[in-house]
């Protein structure tokens, strides 16, 4: 008998094996469940592809214009300053949101007493409801002097600041709120993250006579660079898609100042009633924010294996 013969004979016997062993069974139990979540997660990306070719208003029939709605989002004289604002609000949460939550992880961890009640009081934040939170702020942002804010800095010879009503100041103010609202929960994480991380290697340095910042630096970042890249990614993937925060604290102003690209598309459908300009700009979107995470793979690659 031949070797290919043999091999031939060893791929049916553990095929065959495979089956009664109950893999056939296993994919039958898998197969609808997989239809079920293509259907759910993969059918409305498909449908809206379809949508982003056709001008509609789900009402009236859909007409198919091929192009067309990329051609207009495109020559849309306020899809300029949109997209400005949103890489504002980003640079802003990356610059002053992003380190926030591990400064606070890192304070936790090192607080080794009472950390559970630090824990709860840092997640606090992400369980009042979004627009709950945003109208109390709104309230905080008030800009005469009975506003909490400027009250309290008022005590210091401070202010008042317009906040939400200012063009230089808005976009600013909703980043503040969002920072507040979502260090806590991304600084659990953190948390987690630290506790993967080897005590010897801090006892070595308390050893050795490394203060906080110095066991910082060269342990605590270095063990978290994974999470961290990651935990970037996934904000500037969050921030290219605010909406709430504008929409309910200014709706776009004033003077379009905090008018971002979500609020566009969202002003698309429902004010304008053009649905086909509103999924071909998530189209423009999704592909945007699908060529920067694959740059910032190959970017933080060599980073992260460092």
């Amino acid at each position: 008998m031949s070797h290919t013969q043999t091999a031939r004979r060893r791929r049916r016997f553990d095929l065959t094996r495979w089956a009664q062993g109950g893999g056939l069974h296993a994919v039958l139990f898998a197969v609808p469940v997989v239809l079920v979540y293509a259907y759910f997660s993969w059918g409305p990306v498909l449908q809206g592809l379809v949508l982003s070719f056709q001008k509609t208003n789900l009402i009236l029939p859909a007409q198919w214009v091929g192009w067309s709605n990329f051609e207009y989002v495109l020559s849309d004289p306020g899809l300029v300053q949109a997209s400005l604002n949103t890489a504002y609000f980003a640079l802003l949460a990356l610059l002053f949101g992003f380190p926030i939550p591990i400064i606070l992880a890192v304070l936790i961890n090192e607080l080794r007493r009472y950390d559970g009640l630090y824990n709860a009081l840092a997640y606090l934040p992400a369980i009042v409801p979004p627009v709950a939170a945003i109208l109390l702020w709104k309230f905080f942002y008030t800009p005469d002097g009975k506003g909490m804010f400027n009250t309290a800095l008022g005590w210091i010879g401070l202010g008042p600041f317009p906040w939400l009503n200012s063009e230089a100041s808005a976009m600013p103010s909703i980043v503040l709120y969002a920072t507040w609202a979502g260090a806590g929960s991304t600084a659990i994480i953190y948390i987690a993250a630290l506790s993967t991380v080897r005590t010897e290697l801090y006892e070595a340095a308390e050893i050795d006579g490394a203060g906080i910042w110095r066991r910082v630096w060269h342990i605590t970042l270095p063990q978290l660079r994974n999470v961290i890249f990651v935990m970037m990614l996934l904000q500037l993937i969050g921030t290219f898609q605010i909406f709430t925060e504008p929409f309910l604290f200014t709706g776009g102003g004033p003077n379009n100042a905090t008018q971002t690209i979500l609020l566009k598309i969202y002003n698309y459908a429902f004010i304008n009633g053009d649905f086909g300009a509103a999924t071909a700009l998530s189209v423009l979107l999704a592909l945007f924010l699908g060529v920067l995470s694959i740059v910032y793979y190959f970017v933080t690659r060599r980073w992260s294996r460092a």
